[in-house]
């Protein structure tokens, strides 16, 4: 079963975003947060649809997290997210406007406020212009469609710092039903595992269990969302939303059987291409990094590994500066916490310039520089790191650390 559920050729990208799945609208608007760029979305079921969400782990959570650890118990009728506000670090006045959001959508649609998932994205410790966007979801919601103009329309509403919309709409086939997922996520910078400032809403029509969607939502953030960073912060407004409407009419999903390997390997493949265009629209980034982990003893300590190498600063610096720096990364797997033999490893790079073997069974190469450079010079870089204790593997997705990385943030408020 576990070979079945890491198989993707069973899966098929379609034309589309947030509402290729049976029963859901969306739309996105400019309402006057920010200056000019489309700042509110909303995303709705026709049917009541079995929710699941993953957070952040900041102790410092924003008014929306908080609201909607309580919703996604509930059967959810709509989503609504504001960007520009992160409506964090707003005392009680942050929960009220959250409440008030939820209620105003919910009236609009003929549903309760405990049946409104809401988010928030941007300055944190600013109060919401509340009035504004009760006036904004009341002239959006007439806006709604299933279009695909509409699912675009949705996925520039929830972008910051962003420099693209992130999207994808797939279709497996569950009982011979043809069962459609589909997401869209915003995030840029503020990213680090244990999920980031990142906002991943996920809609399908699948029929699946509370208890098995939540099953499959948590395993496939662990290997997606937590297995990526950019600059090390973990924000407090991060969340990932799965809706689940069951009008695909497949047969109920209610335990670990072949269909619910279906629906995890595609669920999977939305995850991890959403995680992945995240890391590659990083702030500032001028090389996109893929860690690869092989020959584990654990897949915790692949884990660990991975996450510790594209977390580190130097290592990230080493990249900008297209330095073939393998001590550094060498220095953040020892550090890592995990379990391995330095007189074991092996660590090589590849890209479109070539592959290079810097490092191998605790001993340095000497490599041609020349050559490094040329496979350096490339926008996309895999670190290839084989440790020979065990079987296990993992991936990480990562970016280098730029000079405009610096610049974006130090005038973030400005």
């Amino acid at each position: 079963m576990n070979e079945l559920c890491i198989q993707e050729n069973i899966i098929k990208e379609i034309v589309g975003g947030i509402t290729a799945p049976k029963g859901f609208s969306a739309t996105g608007e400019h309402i006057g947060l920010k200056k000019k760029k489309k700042d509110l979305a909303i995303i709705i079921s026709d049917l009541p649809a079995t929710a699941s969400g993953v957070f952040t782990k900041n102790l410092v959570k924003a008014a929306p997290v908080l609201w909607n650890q309580q919703i996604v118990n509930n059967k959810v009728r709509g989503i609504v997210v504001n960007s520009g506000n992160a409506n964090a670090c707003t005392g009680e006045l942050g929960f009220k406007h959250t409440e008030i959001m939820a209620q105003t959508l919910a009236e609009c649609i003929n549903a309760s406020k405990e049946e409104i998932i809401v988010s928030s994205t941007g300055v944190i410790g600013v109060h919401l212009p509340i009035e504004k966007i009760v006036i904004g979801i009341k002239t959006v919601v007439s806006s709604l469609e299933t279009t695909r103009e509409a699912a675009k329309r949705a996925a520039e509403g929830i972008i910051t710092t962003d420099t693209y919309t992130k999207e994808i709409a797939i279709e497996v086939k569950i009982d011979e039903k043809p069962v459609r997922i589909a997401g869209m996520a915003k995030g840029s910078g503020m990213i680090h595992p244990n999920m980031a400032t990142m906002l991943s809403f996920v809609t399908t029509d699948a029929n699946i269990s509370k208890e098995m969607l939540d099953k499959t939502l948590k395993d496939s953030v662990e290997d997606t969302y937590n297995m990526i960073s950019v600059d090390g912060d973990t924000s407090t407004n991060d969340m990932v939303i799965v809706l689940a409407n069951g009008m695909a009419q497949n047969t109920p999903i209610t335990k670990e059987n072949e269909n619910y390997c279906r629906f995890k390997s595609a669920l999977d493949y939305v995850n991890k291409y959403l995680a992945k265009q995240i890391v590659n629209d990083g702030e500032g980034v001028t090389k996109v990094l893929e860690v690869i982990i092989k020959g584990a003893s654990t897949k915790e300590d692949a884990r660990k590994i991975a996450k510790s190498i594209i977390c580190s600063n130097l290592v990230k610096t080493a990249f900008f500066g297209e330095d073939a720096n393998w001590g550094r990364i060498l220095c953040a797997a020892g550090y890592s916490g995990a379990s391995f033999n330095p007189e074991k490893t092996s660590i090589s790079f590849s890209s479109l310039g070539g592959e290079i073997l810097l490092f191998t069974n605790g001993e340095p190469i000497k490599f041609d520089e020349d050559k490094a450079l040329q496979i350096l010079k490339e926008r996309k870089i895999q670190i290839l790191i084989s440790l020979q204790d065990g079987n296990e593997g993992a991936t990480a997705w990562g970016c280098d650390l730029s000079y405009e990385y610096v610049k974006i943030n130090g005038e973030y408020r400005t």
